[in-house]
């Protein structure tokens, strides 16, 4: 089997990463010729393209593989650093910059719960980069080898990878007190739900309108929604009265003690299952992240 320079391999993640070559270089802190060279010198190694020059550039096939191989070799500078750390506390290694552990996890976990649980594994000095997407998507980042882990709403493990159940999201349907008050005294119903504005994260989240659906029982539901791709930023455009969004009970609970939210439909909620995916590999800063999630998730979530 072949041996593939480290170097070359991490330019090649790089190019992909960043998004083209000036910016690997400003990374890596080399020059643009020497990523190119790198690169050159992997694709003749391996025998075909690894990058098709496209905007936005992307890898082949074949650069998945290697992309994918590059960050197993990530992980285990990362499992060899911290078991380094045991055997001699002071020593001051640590991993590369460029050499992150990458996760795929919903902007609704980031925004209540998952942040916190990473918070020991982020100050013993672990290299993360947290990637955001729809729960239904974030699955994908793991499918192609861009990151080592993900929470999704996947329940079937995906290849060559484990799944641990965490428990489930609860969702409500949350109005500025004042904007219920003048639009929506009587709540929200299958009458109004059609004039009133929601708030959604993106064009990917059907959220608003599942929630619409199972409350009016509809089977098809079309809404007028607005879409800030934030979940801390759609609670604050209801705080501001653009509208009805329908957010995690977890995010709202304070404000809605404090009265200033109200939940529009108290007799609806959907709970979203959550699931951690990573790769089934032995590996003890995977099994800290595993325990770490799950262990937070159990204490956030509702039962899976």
């Amino acid at each position: 089997m072949s041996s593939y320079d480290p170097a070359a391999l991490e330019a090649l993640a790089a190019i992909v990463e960043e998004g083209g070559f000036e910016r690997a270089a400003q990374r890596l802190n080399i020059t643009q010729s020497a990523v190119s060279q790198r690169l050159r010198v992997l694709e003749a190694q391996v025998g075909t393209v690894l990058i098709v020059r496209s905007r936005p550039l992307r890898p082949t096939s074949a650069g998945h593989l290697l992309l994918k191989h590059t960050r197993q070799l990530r992980l285990l500078r990362a499992d060899l650093e911290r078991d380094l750390r045991e055997l001699a506390p002071s020593s001051t290694g640590g991993g590369r910059e460029e050499e992150r552990i990458s996760l795929a996890i919903n902007a609704d976990s980031i925004a209540t719960w998952a942040l916190p649980a990473l918070d020991e594994l982020a100050l013993q000095g672990l290299p993360l980069e947290i990637v955001t997407d729809d729960q239904d998507f974030t699955h994908e980042w793991l499918r192609e080898g861009q990151v080592l882990g993900c929470v999704t709403t996947v329940k079937q493990a995906l290849r060559g990878c484990k799944v641990v159940a965490l428990g489930a999201m609860d969702y409500i349907a949350v109005a500025q007190a004042d904007y219920a008050r003048k639009h929506l005294a009587s709540g929200l119903t299958r009458h109004n739900f059609v004039e009133t504005p929601f708030v959604a994260f993106n064009r990917k989240d059907d959220m608003q309108a599942e929630f619409v659906g199972k409350a009016f029982g509809l089977r098809r539901v079309s809404l007028r929604q607005l879409f800030v791709p934030s979940s801390e930023g759609q609670v604050r455009a209801v705080l501001a009265g653009w509208g009805v969004s329908v957010v995690p009970e977890l995010l709202t609970r304070g404000l809605i003690e404090q009265g200033r939210l109200v939940n529009v439909a108290p007799g609806t909620r959907v709970p979203v299952q959550l699931y951690w995916h990573c790769w089934n590999l032995e590996s003890a800063v995977l099994d800290q992240l595993t325990v770490a999630l799950t262990r937070a998730a159990r204490g956030a979530l509702s039962p899976a």
